[in-house]
């Protein structure tokens, strides 16, 4: 089942539990900026081949910008049989809005 959680929440979550951070959205987004925690597997790769793209273990969270992208990946999880299933409501924007910061990439200069 497929559990909605605040930004609040997730955190409370993430200092007291394991659990994989899974980012949905494009590279670009993610490279403006993204949830400490996470990583990147953006929805089209993990449609793509779903089974190589998840790891092997329950406990997934999953975050796009608003929360709808997240939403489909998080069913999509749930349809391969994984149990403890995460999506945060309101994404990335729901995260800055709630006083967390995100992090970005820094490229190096050539």
């Amino acid at each position: 089942m497929v559990t909605t959680i605040s930004a609040q929440e997730l955190s409370a979550l993430l200092s007291s539990q394991d659990l994989d951070v899974v980012d949905v959205r494009d590279e670009s987004e993610w490279a403006a900026g993204h949830l400490p925690a996470a990583r990147s597997l953006p929805l089209d790769q993990m449609r793509a081949d779903p089974d190589a793209a998840l790891p092997r273990k329950d406990g997934l969270v999953f975050v796009c910008a608003k929360g709808v992208r997240s939403l489909t990946a998080a069913k999509l999880a749930e349809r391969l049989g994984y149990t403890t299933i995460y999506n945060l409501e309101g994404g990335t924007n729901a995260w800055e809005r709630s006083g967390h910061g995100l992090v970005s990439e820094q490229r190096a200069a050539a």
